[in-house]
């Protein structure tokens, strides 16, 4: 079968569904990944074909996909950051905003300067493997209270080829901090935390609503920032100082965001948005 006769299959049945520009981007993360085919050799030649059992993964991709299951869940893999990750159904799939946020990281962080960086919820590791992937000297923690969801981080930690300390335990569990973390100190704590609100999940994709994993999205409609009041109490109790919290956030709580951190006694807090404009990212240094 004419990989060009694939494709328009494709687009036939799934255009309805995500519009002809995301099933492009499907159509060659799996003629790349099935075939070792690129979309330019794919535009180059038309007249590549694939065996009959060639086509066998592409129609069952076709079928999970009808059913919106997400692709990188399919494929085991995405990237982020430049960079290769496992994912499975126990880790959230990285997003374009998260990659935003590791920028600013690496932005404020001084070249050649020794940094001690805590990930606290870290999931697949994205944020903690790529920080200590472009920010070399530095010694990364990350944390999670999932022992699967880090199972995961220590395999792309490998994969990419980079040392980083794992901690299985809950944050919101105030007990186990000193127990964990004893003498540490850190120049800079980030997370991503569970922020999407029960209301929210009407307005969810029906891909992430039902196959990402809840723990990692969700909070309660009555204390969306109960994560966030856990973690930047601890970072006041663990950050050196002049280190720096970062989060990304959900989109309708920054100023309750930037109040919160000024109520725990940070400075120069800054606000910033996202690709799409919308409130992304927090960031405050401790006194």
């Amino acid at each position: 079968m004419l990989i060009k006769a694939l494709k328009e299959l494709f687009h036939k049945e799934l255009d309805h569904i995500y519009g002809p520009d995301e099933v492009f981007t499907f159509f060659f993360m799996l003629t790349e990944h099935y075939c070792n085919i690129s979309r330019l050799d794919v535009a180059l030649n038309t007249n590549l074909s694939v065996t009959t059992n060639e086509q066998v993964p592409f129609f069952k991709a076709l079928e999970l996909l009808k059913q919106q299951k997400p692709i990188q869940y399919m494929l085991g893999q995405t990237e982020f950051f430049g960079l290769p990750f496992k994912v499975d159904q126990n880790t959230l799939i990285p997003r374009p905003e998260t990659e935003e946020l590791v920028s600013l990281i690496i932005e404020n962080s001084k070249p050649s300067k020794s940094h001690s960086i805590l990930d606290i919820g870290t999931g697949s590791g994205c944020i903690a493997v790529s920080l200590a992937k472009n920010l070399t000297d530095s010694n990364v923690y990350a944390l999670d209270v999932s022992a699967k969801a880090i199972n995961v981080a220590k395999q792309n930690a490998r994969l990419n080829n980079v040392a980083i300390t794992f901690i299985e335990a809950d944050i919101l569990d105030p007990s186990i901090w000193d127990k964990q973390f004893k003498a540490l100190k850190f120049d800079t704590i980030v997370s991503n935390p569970p922020y999407v609100r029960e209301l929210e999940k009407q307005f969810m994709n029906a891909n992430v609503l039902e196959n990402e994993p809840h723990l990692a999205l969700f909070v309660a409609d009555d204390n969306p920032l109960i994560f966030y009041k856990a973690i930047t109490q601890f970072a006041t109790r663990y950050l050196n100082k002049n280190g720096r919290l970062y989060f990304e956030i959900n989109e309708y709580l920054g100023e309750d965001m930037v109040t919160l951190l000024q109520e725990y006694g940070f400075k120069n807090i800054e606000l910033k948005q996202d690709i799409f404009g919308k409130d992304r990212m927090v960031s405050g240094i401790i006194n």
